[in-house]
């Protein structure tokens, strides 16, 4: 089930913020537990099991840590002082919680591209006796990537002495599973929703502001996201591409991944606010970056912070060196491209971004290293350089994103049958809608400002574009999520 589809906006979310209204305040995490675990579970019953393993075992690290025994249900809770000594239970109670995570998202999501790695490195050096022959295919359960991430957060935050446990599983459960950022995220922190677990409140102006958001989102995601990947898809799956179909297709698709991405989380920060929870800013704006370093501090913020505080800064952040600042960064970068996705062109996209961090940095930083470009054409050049970087993350393999990339440069011969392609493409329907979304990638504001002062006017344009995208939908056969294969 997709936010931006007819069952969804009709059926599903209807009754579940009617029966989590009219349910008593103290069953509310309870209901929205339920209302969240058939979201997760009508397309594939079977992931709830694995949604479910990891909500317990992180909940139960929690619990240990904060009362050091095994058994710590009956005992008393208290958060753990940052900056102290572990005792042994507190050390292994978080190990399991990351060992286990990271176990499940290794083998679902990283098992099938390790054997046939296996198998082609085997196959290339003659050794076809070592050729693993497995009928085991593992399909990746939606979301993962996601709720994994989420649910260690917590006993990781635990145990730093950053949050402070909790007793009730049902509210640990609602807190990992809720519906609104379940399946692509943003990945929201403990640390972030604590408070509001706890308590919040549920206010006609912050319901009235997630309908503008949720609204904005599908907006973003049916009108422009679907048209532009329609552009970036009939490119990118040709044979053949001329040179200027193959820069529109690749402006389209920055377009398209934005507008998907972007789209959802307002979507699921609109969702948040009707039921009272307010969820941190995923995007800034990230195409109106200087730089690559600010880049990477406006787009996926919660994935970007997230790799930053449980991996850069472990790791040593900045704090050993210049060298090791260096690897430092181009080593949660690759390992940010293979989060993405279990291929070797998402390792070479996450390459390719560590090392322009890491360029950047070791030139003295953005502003001194393109301090005598105007900004406007800064501007201009990182989103270069980002589409540039889109190529083997949209490419089906790494030798298509080589032919891409030789059709960018011109290089790569085009055949007759490229003429059907701009035949395609360069319709009026989907021209418009590529240069409307360029003027609102760098001409509109942002949807989390925007929306804080609502008027009669902003209500009426989001409610048209709700309803213009909900029209536009019965036309679209194809409305998947990007980051749902993440």
């Amino acid at each position: 089930m997709v936010f931006s589809s007819h069952l969804f906006v009709f059926g599903f979310l209807p009754l579940a913020l009617a029966f989590y209204y009219a349910s008593p305040r103290r069953y509310r995490h309870l209901v929205l537990t339920i209302a969240s675990y058939v979201f997760y579970g009508w397309g594939n019953p079977s992931f709830l099991a694995l949604l479910l393993l990891s909500t317990a075992i992180d909940w139960y690290a929690g619990l240990v840590q904060a009362t050091e025994a095994i058994w710590p249900f009956r005992k008393s809770l208290k958060p753990l002082e940052p900056w102290t000594t572990r005792s042994s239970i507190q050390r292994a109670a978080l190990i399991s919680s990351v060992v286990s995570n990271l176990s499940l998202l290794g083998f679902f999501k990283y098992f099938n591209f390790l054997v046939d790695s296996w198998n082609g490195l085997a196959h290339t050096f003659g050794f076809d006796a070592a050729i693993l022959r497995t009928a085991l295919q593992v399909t990746l359960p939606l979301g993962i990537s996601f709720y994994t991430f989420q649910s260690m957060s917590y006993s990781i935050d635990v145990y730093r002495g950053r949050a402070v446990p909790m007793r009730s599983f049902v509210d640990f459960a609602c807190f990992v599973s809720m519906f609104p950022q379940l399946v692509a995220g943003p990945i929201i922190r403990f640390s972030e929703v604590a408070d509001q677990l706890r308590e919040r409140t549920h206010t006609a102006t912050k319901f009235a502001r997630g309908i503008v958001f949720f609204s904005i989102g599908i907006g973003k995601k049916v009108l422009l996201a679907n048209p532009c990947g329609r552009i970036a898809d009939t490119v990118f799956e040709s044979a053949s591409t001329s040179i200027h179909d193959a820069w529109y297709g690749l402006v389209a698709y920055a377009f398209q991944i934005y507008f998907d991405f972007s789209g959802y989380s307002d979507m699921a920060i609109g969702l948040g606010l009707m039921l009272g929870f307010v969820f941190p800013r995923n995007f800034d704006s990230p195409y109106r970056s200087r730089s690559i370093t600010e880049f990477w501090q406006r787009w996926h913020l919660s994935l970007s912070t997230w790799l930053r505080d449980y991996l850069y800064i472990p790791l040593g952040g900045n704090r050993r060196g210049e060298r090791r600042t260096y690897v430092n960064l181009f080593l949660v970068m690759l390992l940010g491209g293979l989060w993405h996705g279990a291929a070797w062109n998402f390792v070479a996209w996450g390459a390719l971004h560590g090392g322009l961090l890491a360029a950047e940095r070791a030139a003295g930083g953005p502003d001194r290293l393109w301090r005598w470009i105007p900004a406007q054409l800064r501007v201009a050049w990182t989103f270069l350089l980002v589409a540039l970087t889109w190529v083997p993350f949209r490419a089906r393999d790494l030798s298509a994103a080589g032919r891409f990339a030789a059709s960018l440069a011109g290089s790569y011969n085009a055949t007759p049958p490229s003429a059907l392609v701009s035949g395609v493409v360069w319709v009026p329907y989907l021209t418009a809608t590529f240069v409307l979304a360029g003027i609102v990638v760098w001409a509109c504001p942002q949807t989390w400002f925007w929306s804080r002062d609502l008027k009669a006017y902003k209500a009426v344009a989001a409610a048209g574009v709700l309803a213009l995208s909900l029209l536009v939908l019965t036309t679209q056969r194809f409305n998947p999520f990007l980051y749902f294969i993440f």
